[in-house]
């Protein structure tokens, strides 16, 4: 355990000499890591958008790396508190009962409680909301050790297709002690909070309540898990502008678009079996013996030791002979402008995807999507209106749906407009700042 390191403040707190008015409430946001993934471009969108007359932001990294400069960047409050040891490193897949029964890990997570704990309490905010599960347990008893309120945002499906079955039973248990709310990125991850989370693919696609769907037995916005712990729904929003339309020339994307005069089918996500890039090839496959000049791209990095899943589909590509036409493209930064250049954005998670950040920024580029039919997707594209929602693992179907919309280029363009318009109704950020803001309101008072 190191000491709190590189704690930058960009704006100074308001002197309370200064005005009798109410001060805006400092709201603390906790997250283990400080990699880019979806999670942590949700968290500088949300952070960065608050409006300031009534929430101040200060978010608390327990590891170092992008989202800190570009936290910074933005005018957020941001400090580092280091945690060494296993604690941060341990993998999702790897949590459990054995786990947690070694006493250096026990240890170290105390050490990590008390730390951050020391750190909430001289930071002198009045929320703590955590954004990742292992920020989840640790912030969360460190904010009930300093008597804070805390908000959980849950991004991950708490089941055992996602988690070992011991620690899906240990979060849920914890969910009913440690908040006082949940708030969790769409209605199918919600939904996993439960004893027996319902199958995702039984969701019809575009149903929404506030854009999200449920059943009778459902979780839904004010239920409770526990004696007092609330639930709310809150999809995260796009900072891409929702006017962008489908003419958006490819000189605005981040990586030229494919060579013309093949249309330009791209996959963006981190590289890892569970996103289905393996998937993803096999259709591209299918798909160029029908459109020999379509070109594919794959966007995104291994991260979390997934370098071997990268060599496999690199080898893959070799074996199905699509190198000729599938680019890997790596990591790129700013996937909003990536997309003014593509065509059709393929989602292929063969797991239900949480929520599907890149498929609102897609639409929000006038985008045509096809997309996986499991987890939080369908509460964004409704089926043949804004996309096309093909079964998970089967490369057949995506190939197929592929097919359909570069078959009817006029369509998928109107696909594109509607899927446009959807997001600027649903999907922004100012919406999901208004909904969260929300939360607080109620848990501080307004």
């Amino acid at each position: 355990m190191r000491q709190a390191t590189g704690s930058i403040s960009t704006s100074p707190r308001p002197d309370p000499r200064a005005s009798s008015e109410v001060l805006p409430r400092r709201v603390l946001y906790i997250d283990h890591t400080a990699t880019m993934g979806g999670g942590e471009v949700a968290l500088l969108n949300l952070a960065s958008h608050l409006v300031r007359s009534r929430y101040i932001p200060v978010v608390l990294l327990l590891q170092d790396g992008p989202l800190r400069a570009k936290l910074l960047a933005s005018g957020v409050e941001t400090h580092l508190y280091p945690i060494a040891g296993s604690v941060l490193d341990a993998r999702k897949d790897s949590l459990g009962i054995k786990t947690l029964a070694r006493f250096r890990d026990v240890l170290q997570t105390a050490l990590a409680v008390i730390g951050v704990a020391r750190q909430i309490r001289r930071l002198n905010v009045d929320l703590v909301h955590t954004n990742s599960l292992k920020a989840d347990v640790i912030g969360g008893l460190a904010a009930r050790l300093c008597r804070k309120v805390v908000v959980w945002h849950i991004r991950d499906r708490i089941d055992s297709d996602y988690l070992p079955t011991s620690a899906v039973y240990a979060f849920r248990m914890l969910t009913k002690i440690v908040p006082n709310w949940v708030i969790a990125n769409s209605g199918a991850t919600l939904n996993t909070l439960r004893r027996r989370s319902r199958s995702s693919a039984a969701i019809p696609s575009g149903i929404a309540f506030d854009a999200t769907y449920v059943a009778s037995d459902d979780l839904r916005d004010g239920d409770t898990i526990g004696s007092r712990t609330l639930l709310r729904v809150v999809h995260d929003g796009t900072t891409a502008a929702p006017e962008m339309t489908a003419g958006s020339s490819p000189s605005d994307a981040v990586e030229p678009a494919c060579q013309p005069p093949g249309p330009c089918i791209a996959l963006v996500g981190r590289i890892t079996r569970w996103k289905g890039q393996h998937i993803f090839l096999q259709a591209a496959a299918w798909t160029h013996r029908r459109f020999p000049e379509a070109r594919f791209q794959i966007v995104g990095a291994a991260l979390f030791d997934e370098k071997a899943y990268d060599a496999e589909i690199r080898e893959l590509a070799v074996k199905l002979g699509v190198t000729e036409y599938v680019q890997f493209l790596g990591f790129r930064s700013n996937i909003p402008q990536y997309m003014a250049g593509i065509d059709l954005l393929v989602h292929a998670s063969i797991t239900g995807e949480p929520f599907g950040q890149v498929i609102i920024e897609a639409m929000a580029s006038g985008k045509p999507v096809v997309a996986t039919n499991g987890g939080g997707v369908p509460e964004i594209v409704v089926h043949g209106e804004t996309g096309l929602l093909v079964p998970m693992g089967d490369a057949v179907a995506m190939a197929e749906a592929i097919c359909q919309m570069l078959a009817d280029p006029e369509e998928a363009k109107r696909i594109g407009e509607r899927g446009r318009k959807r997001v600027a109704e649903q999907f922004t950020i100012e919406h999901t700042v208004e909904k969260v803001q929300q939360v607080y309101d109620e848990l501080l008072g307004e």
